[in-house]
């Protein structure tokens, strides 16, 4: 039993790559483990962008970990090359754009990416509580009593 393969996305991934793997060339040949093979990239690329989803609000790699994802998903499926490529885009367009302001625009941008990341924890942190290896900063005045 053979499964149907997308003929548009076959060509654009052996004109795309022309250095191919061998072994990514064995799997295609065999459509039942290339259908598995196709499974397991699907399962791991979102594994890894549900991981990158959760590490958002926190400060680290979390767009980071989405991208290796969106990567994972790209090297078999065309949708996901063309997303990955998009996004590559509109990144250096900002980046390029970024670049060509002034210093107090990029000052703002700085500021403004500072208050998002700020905000993520803030909100973190309500919504989970301060986790209990931050010290305590803050005495109340039952704790300067002496005696107690």
């Amino acid at each position: 039993m053979s499964t149907p393969v997308d003929t548009d996305e076959e060509d654009r991934f052996e004109n795309a790559a022309p250095a191919r793997w061998d072994w990514q060339r064995k799997i295609r040949a065999r459509p039942s483990v290339h259908f598995v093979y196709r499974i397991f990239v699907a399962v791991l690329g979102l594994v890894i962008i549900l991981g990158g989803i959760v590490l958002l609000p926190l400060p680290g790699p979390g767009w980071v970990i989405i991208f290796v994802g969106l990567g994972i998903w790209a090297s078999e499926f065309g949708w996901a090359s063309d997303l990955l490529n998009w996004t590559k885009d509109k990144v250096r367009e900002w980046t390029h754009w970024v670049g060509r302001q002034n210093i107090f625009v990029r000052g703002l941008v700085g500021l403004a990416v500072a208050a998002l990341v700020v905000g993520c924890i803030y909100a973190y942190l309500l919504w989970k509580g301060v986790p209990a290896w931050l010290p305590d900063f803050v005495e109340t005045p039952l704790q300067k009593a002496p005696g107690l």
